[in-house]
Formats: structure tokens, sequence, C-alpha cells
């Protein structure tokens, strides 16, 4: 029984952290901002949960999604799905009870957050399949992640989804999720080119490094005009160029595109979120 619910945590993504901690972060921030800089706990709390449920919601659809594939790549081939260790129906079955906790909290929200909450499930079960048919999967990564955003907003008052900043710090979200996907991807690249997974990384081929530094400071000067137009103090600007200092060092990292550097530039991005939300905190 132990080994099946560590084999349930295994699928779930529990041990790997990174994947809702890249979630969490942008989502705290758009509760910050939406609140202007007094969020109640109780949103904090329901975000937070709402943020671990999601992601691995989302984990276990990609693994269901890429069964298949996963055996024929070094990185992947151990996941419970591929080792059997985890059976289809458990999976699917896991699936269900993830999204009916998803269901119970965001019912303890408003209709329009409740409403959202469907686009944003509907972008997170697409992205496994899309790198089938395009080369850009991580664009819906970037707007599932991203539908954080709005969501949050709309929890702290509807009236709010129609503001400029939220939708500004959507599309920041989306491209710093394209930027450490790619990142990510260039991992798996040849692995991904022998059977046949779409990725940016793919796409982009030499030009990778050029379009990932390009997404960090589009990223970097969308979070600028946010700060401007929700009058931060200068601390939040300080972490923007924390941020860009961790840009720099991811280049470093992908210079030679050797996987093991490619994932840790991809890792490095929690510190990058962390640092744009801990200046919103000290921004107000």
């Amino acid at each position: 029984m132990l080994q099946k619910i560590i084999s349930y945590a295994y699928l779930a993504r529990l041990d790997k952290p990174i994947g809702w901690l890249l979630l969490l972060w942008p989502t705290l921030m758009a509760l910050w901002l939406a609140s202007r800089g007094k969020p109640s706990v109780f949103l904090i709390a329901l975000f937070s949960l709402g943020v671990i449920i999601m992601r691995s919601l989302g984990c276990i659809i990609n693994d269901l999604a890429d069964k298949k594939v996963d055996g024929l790549v070094p990185r992947t081939q151990n996941r419970p799905l591929v080792t059997q260790l985890v059976s289809v129906r458990e999976a699917i079955g896991l699936a269900v009870f993830l999204a009916l906790g998803a269901l119970i909290l965001v019912l303890q929200s408003n209709v329009l957050t409740f409403k959202l909450s469907f686009v944003a499930l509907g972008l997170a079960s697409l992205y496994p399949f899309m790198k089938r048919v395009t080369f850009y999967p991580q664009v819906f990564l970037g707007a599932a992640f991203g539908f954080a955003v709005p969501m949050a907003y709309a929890a702290v008052s509807p009236a709010l989804i129609l503001s400029l900043s939220c939708w500004l710090l959507f599309l920041a979200i989306l491209i710093w999720a394209i930027a450490y996907d790619t990142a990510y991807a260039m991992v798996d690249r040849e692995a991904d080119l022998k059977i046949g997974v779409k990725s940016t990384a793919i796409r982009f081929g030499q030009w990778d490094k050029f379009f990932i530094g390009m997404a960090h400071l589009s990223v970097i000067g969308l979070l600028g005009l946010i700060g401007y137009l929700n009058g931060l103090k200068p601390l939040f600007y300080v972490s923007l160029v924390i941020c860009l200092g961790l840009a720099i060092y991811q280049q470093y990292l992908l210079k030679d595109r050797e996987p093991k550097a490619c994932f840790q530039a991809f890792l490095n991005n929690h510190w990058f979120g962390l640092s744009f939300f801990l200046g919103t905190v000290l921004g107000y």
C-alpha cells in the first residue's frame, strides 16, 4: 500500500516541486497586485493549494498522453505509467480525484473564477497533445499557467479582470513559460527528434538561446510596466535587476546546449519567479 501511494506521488510529481513553484509565484503576484498588496489569507491558501492540485493533475494528463513515448526518452523512461507501477485505470482515477478536489476549491470563490477555471483546465489538458501537431506546444503551456492570473484577479474582484495590469501579467507569464519550457525541451531535443515530438527548442534550432534571452527581456520589460502602472516602490525594480542577472546566468548555462546544464537553466527559473514575487511584496 505504501509503495502504491509513493507511486501515485511520483505520478503527480510531488517529488519535483519546481512545476508548482513556477506556477505559484506569478499566481501570488497576481493576488498581491489585484488586492493592492493586501491579499486575504483565505485566497492565498486557496490558490496555493489549487496550484499544487492543478499542476499534479496536469502531470497525470501529460503522462497518460505520453505513455507510449516516455519509455523512449531517457529522462522519462522511469515514470510510473511506463514502469507499470501505476495502471492507466489508476492514473485516470487519481486524475478524477484531483479534478474533484480542484472543483471543490474553486467553488469557494465567486462565479467568474469558477467559469474561468474551465478555460484553465482546457488549456492544461490540450498542452500534452499539442506537441504532436505543432512546434509551439509551449504557447499552450504558457497560456495554461498564465490563466491563473485572471483567475486570481477575478477572485479578488470580478471587475478587476478588465484591468490592463491583469492581461499584461498574463502575457508576461505566457512568454516566461515559453522561455523556460524551451530550455526544458532542449534537454530532450535529440530524443524528441527521433520519436517525432515537436517543441520550440526544435523549431528555433540554433536560435534557441537568442529566443530565450529575448523572451526574458520581454518579461522583465512587461513586469517593469506593471510595476509602474501599480505604483510599486523602488524595491520592486531591484528585483527586476536580479531577474536580469538570473537571465544572464541562464544564458551562460545554455551556452553549450549540454542537457544537464539546460536542465539547470530551467530549474533556475524558480529563483527568477521568486525574485519578482518578493519584489512585488516589497514594492507595496
